[in-house]
Parts: C-alpha cells; sequence; structure tokens
C-alpha cells in the first residue's frame, strides 16, 4: 500500500508573534519575575550562554550578583589556556578569512585541562555568585565529576542536538544519561531540543532543565550548514506541551529554557509567554563593556575540524553589563534594562507571576516588525537600529 506524503507542519520565529493585552493590569511593583533552575533561583530569568565570547569567570560573577546567571564552557579558551584574555584578543583581531582558520588552530593546539576547570571553578565561587558550567555530551563524564567536586552548583550538557542517549563509536565517550543524572551529586540540566518527542523522553532522566532552540543564535550557522532547526516559538511551545503532560503525569516540574534567536527585551517576553521558565541570551550580553569578546560574538561550533558551524560576528560594546540587566537604559530598542522591561510587561499584561505570564494569549502577527514603522526602518531607529 502507498506511503502518505509527509505533511508540512508550520513553525513560527519569535518575530512573527505578539503577545495579547489581559482584561487587567497591575503595578510593576506587584510583579515577581523570578525562577528556578535546578534550586537555583534567578532573580532575573535570564541566564547567558555557555560561550567564550559571553562567560568569563569574571562576568559570570558579575551576573550572579546582578540576579541572573552565567555558565562557563568548560571545553573553552578558559580551561584551555593559562592567559586566555591573550588569545581572546587574538580571536577579535583576526581578518574574517583567517577567523576559522585561527579557531580551529586555538581549540586544537591545546588541550582541556583539569587543573583550569578547577580553577575557574574556584575563581567563579570566590564572587559569592551561584556557579554553573558546561560540557559537551563526549566529555560530560569526564568534567561533571571534577566540576562538582570543585563547587559547582549546575551542570550542563549541550550540544547541538541532543537526545536522551548519546552513542559513540568509542565507548568510553558514550553517555547514559539517566545514569550520568543519577551519578551526580549536583543537578544536571540538558540541551538542546526542539521537539515534544525529545523533550518528554528527555525529562524521564532526571534531569532539571531542558534548552530549547537548534540554530537561531546570532552567530550560529547550523541551519545554513546542516538545514537543522525549528523556529524558536513552535519550539518552546510543543517543548512546553511536553513538559506540562510530564508534570500532570508525574507532578515533578521541570523547567524549559529557551535558547537563541532573542534579540531584545521583547523577545524575552515572548518567549517566557510561551512557557520557557527562562531564556540563555548570547549576542545581547556579548555587547557588554565586561564580555571577554572585545565586541565580538562567536559560535562555539566554530572550531570543528571537520565542518564549522559558528560565525564571529560584530556585536559592538554598547553599555555595562550592569546597565544592560538593571538599567537604567540609555537606548530605545530593548538591548538594555532587561529586567525592567521584562516586569513592565508582566505588569502590562497583568501578570503577577511567572506563571500567570505562561497563561497570557499569544498570536501570530507576521505585521508585529512593521506595521506603522515606516519611519523607524527608513530612518534605522529604534526597532531598525
Amino acid at each position: 500500500m502507498p506511503q502518505p506524503p509527509k505533511q508540512l507542519k508550520r513553525a513560527y520565529g519569535l518575530n512573527e508573534i505578539a503577545l495579547v493585552p489581559s482584561d487587567k493590569t497591575i503595578d510593576s511593583e506587584m510583579v515577581d519575575i523570578r525562577t528556578t533552575i535546578g534550586g537555583v533561583t534567578l532573580d532575573i530569568p535570564i541566564i547567558a550562554s555557555a560561550m567564550d565570547s559571553v562567560v568569563s569567570p569574571h562576568t559570570a560573577g558579575l551576573l550572579g550578583q546582578y540576579g541572573a546567571l552565567g555558565i562557563l564552557n568548560l571545553e573553552g579558551v578558559q580551561t584551555r589556556y593559562d592567559n586566555p584574555d591573550d588569545i581572546l584578543k587574538k580571536i577579535s583581531a583576526v581578518s574574517k578569512d583567517n577567523y576559522v582558520a585561527l579557531m580551529q588552530e586555538i581549540y586544537k593546539e591545546n588541550a582541556v585541562r583539569d587543573d583550569l576547570v578547577k580553577s575557574r571553578i574556584t575563581d567563579m565561587k570566590s564572587q559569592n555568585s551561584p556557579v554553573a558550567v558546561s560540557a559537551t555530551p563526549q566529555n560530560a563524564a569526564h568534567l561533571g565529576p571534577i566540576a562538582a567536586e570543585a563547587g559547582a552548583d549546575l551542570f550542563l550538557i549541550q550540544s547541538t542536538v541532543v537526545s536522551p542517549n548519546f552513542h559513540a563509536k568509542d565507548a568510553n565517550k558514550a553517555l547514559d544519561l539517566s545514569e550520568f543524572c543519577k551519578s551526580m551529586p549536583i543537578p544536571v540540566l540538558v540541551g538542546n531540543t526542539t521537539t515534544y518527542e525529545v523533550t518528554y523522553e528527555l525529562l524521564k532522566t532526571g534531569v532539571q532543565g531542558i534548552f530549547v532552540g537548534i540554530g537561531p543564535g546570532a552567530a550560529c550557522t547550523t541551519r545554513g550548514v546542516l538545514g537543522i532547526g525549528v523556529p524558536m516559538a513552535t519550539s518552546i511551545i510543543d517543548c512546553v506541551t511536553a513538559r506540562n503532560n510530564y508534570h500532570e503525569e508525574s507532578g515533578e516540574y521541570i523547567p524549559i529554557i529557551a535558547d537563541g534567536g532573542i534579540v531584545n527585551s521583547g523577545d524575552i517576553c515572548k518567549a517566557l509567554a510561551c512557557g520557557a521558565d527562562a531564556v540563555m541570551i548570547g549576542s545581547p550580553i556579548a555587547r557588554s563593556f565586561e564580555a571577554p569578546g572585545n565586541g565580538f560574538h562567536w559560535g562555539m561550533a566554530t572550531p570543528n575540524a571537520v565542518l564549522p558551524r559558528g560565525a564571529r560576528i560584530e556585536v559592538g560594546q554598547i553599555a555595562s553589563l550592569k546597565t544592560i540587566m538593571l538599567g537604567p537604559s540609555n537606548s530605545d530598542d530593548g538591548s538594555q534594562n532587561f529586567q525592567g522591561a521584562i516586569e513592565t510587561c508582566f505588569a502590562t499584561l497583568g501578570a503577577a507571576t511567572m506563571k500567570e505570564m505562561h497563561d497570557i494569549d499569544i498570536v501570530i502577527a507576521p505585521s508585529l516588525l512593521t506595521e506603522g514603522k515606516i519611519y523607524q526602518k527608513a530612518q534605522s531607529l529604534g526597532m531598525y537600529k
């Protein structure tokens, strides 16, 4: 019997949806935007991407002080070099033509050192902020116990696409996620995925948070190189549906973190309304004066020896990290004072808590960014800077 043809599902990005006001508004002072991920409570539902251009031990400490969270990548330059700042300056200074070759050289020459892993975590702990670190599935079994022993609070297993079981030709690199979660003395987070089915299976493994999003990051080229990805609004809603169903069946609530495709504060608010408990952002934080990328931002898949998947983009330096996170803003484009913008959005929609924000109505709105904005677009102002 002939098989029916594949059915294509329409998927939507954050720039194609809008939030609908409810029948009430509240004072912003009545709003509580806190969220809890793996037992760590954040005053602001923002996590900085585990990328060399975004998070160093220093910026992770600052983010923690401001009520957010920074995740240090344990396979980046911070754990390969005694003086990572020198390497970061080379990356920001190299020409576009020589960028990929330099990245491959930098990440190939020096292997990750256990002593530097411990040292960087110690540096982060000394700043009295939550300590979160990440590794790829193939290195999680080795780096996870080291990170936990050094005092990390959260451990993120992250790759472009993740599944409940990571299989490798080298049996020593295979990872049983359920067994790993049981063996770890600290909460384990995992990412990234975009589908209901994979999310539901991951929820059964013991992870304490799931990151959603494949390919929408500002510096990521996975969608162009591999053709893989699902627009973020649809990804979040599908994965949140799996989370909600699992919660109803098991009684266990696992946070969903929207990762990628988030450019400004409006995107953050839309991701939360889709059901995310927090967002992971890279380029908006890479624009801070303190960011290790020196005004540039790049994908962590760029050094891949066979198939690089990440560009280096120039994002500039617009303000201090404190201004970007807490304000006051000196810009009208949603790039600063994320806390104030989120609280104002909650209040305007009548949502007093994250749970109420999850219930806000959403509409498909392809004209959201163009309707009535002809002058801003023509003059490169406001939403079109």
